[in-house]
């Protein structure tokens, strides 16, 4: 994990920390107030930061290469870019700029969340052929609900995924894939993009036959420790991946994702069990490693499964 802060009033030093930290930019307007604060907090492909400007700052800005999400506290900022002006004010979780594109705006004395990870990873959990290219079409959520899912999938990464404790309870990695996977997924369902699709095609419903649930659960239980996609399941079998939803959908009730996910709570439960209760293991440390990173949440899930808490399991092991 990687920690970054940034404080200053000095413009050219801004300017260039911002350069380096996500892509060459130019600051326009000479402010008399000039400070800003930003930290970083990076790992496995993913980062949050937190950046406040007590100033209006113009900016004119190359690609980033990556999917960059801007969460709004207070403020405003401005895209100019092509010529434009739209705003994002409060409340609103929205895509800053294609991740090829250049892009131009302002910012407001503003205070806000910036979220960005690979766009390669649109394209591992959509329902899409394996390579394909995944690209969002548009900045807004497509409603007002999906704007609230988008803002809590992101604060649910900067507050639970993304801190000391949560890294050194997550040695494998899981957890933050498991996060970088919720978080892409819940773009593709809130922000239109090119991979939305609403209903199964006649392929899809064809293939969404018990066979291939047995086979899905059957990889599904073999590589529940490892970084796994609905891609990657599909790709098993092999059919669509919209073809493995409806196969769940039909004949378990569930989705792949929440069957892989009840196939972890079962792993860490058997860890919980086994474990020297005088030794080292903890709970955060076997949940953080089965991809859970919101401990009240494992707890939760724990109790409604097993009737206890996961200490409890664990003292008595």
């Amino acid at each position: 994990m990687t920690n970054l802060f940034f404080e200053s009033g000095n413009l050219e030093a801004t300017e260039a920390f911002l350069s380096a930290a996500y892509t060459p930019m130019q600051i326009g307007g000479r402010p008399t107030d000039t400070r800003v604060r930003i930290s970083r907090t990076a790992v496995g492909g993913l980062s949050v930061d937190r950046l406040s400007f007590g100033y209006t700052m113009g900016y004119d800005a190359g690609c980033l290469g990556k999917v960059c999400l801007v969460t709004m506290h207070s403020g405003t900022i401005v895209d100019t870019t092509g010529g434009r002006e739209e705003v994002f004010g409060p409340g609103e979780t929205f895509l800053i700029a294609p991740h090829d594109r250049p892009y131009a705006g302002q910012v407001r004395e503003a205070r806000y969340t910036i979220t960005m990870f690979d766009p390669r990873l649109l394209g591992r959990v959509a329902s899409v052929p394996r390579g394909g290219e995944v690209r969002i079409t548009g900045p807004r959520a497509v409603g007002p609900a999906e704007n609230r899912r988008l803002g809590a999938a992101v604060a649910y990464l900067r507050d639970h995924v993304l801190d000391d404790s949560a890294a050194s309870a997550d040695p494998d990695g899981l957890l933050v894939s498991t996060a970088a996977q919720h978080l892409a997924a819940t773009v593709l369902n809130t922000l239109p993009n090119t991979a939305r699709v609403d209903r199964p095609g006649p392929r899809d419903t064809r293939d969404a036959h018990s066979d291939t649930l047995r086979r899905a659960v059957a990889f599904i239980e073999a590589n529940a420790h490892r970084d796994i996609t609905l891609a990657d399941i599909a790709a098993s079998i092999p059919v669509t991946p919209r073809a493995v939803q409806y196969a769940f959908t039909r004949h378990a009730g569930t989705t792949p994702l929440g069957h892989l996910r009840q196939v972890r709570l079962a792993r860490a439960h058997a860890e919980l069990r086994s474990a020297d209760p005088s030794g080292s293991a903890t709970v955060a440390g076997i949940s953080g490693r089965w991809g859970f990173a919101h401990q009240g949440r494992f707890a939760a899930a724990y109790r409604q499964e097993y009737g206890v808490a996961p200490s409890v399991t664990l003292r008595s092991g």
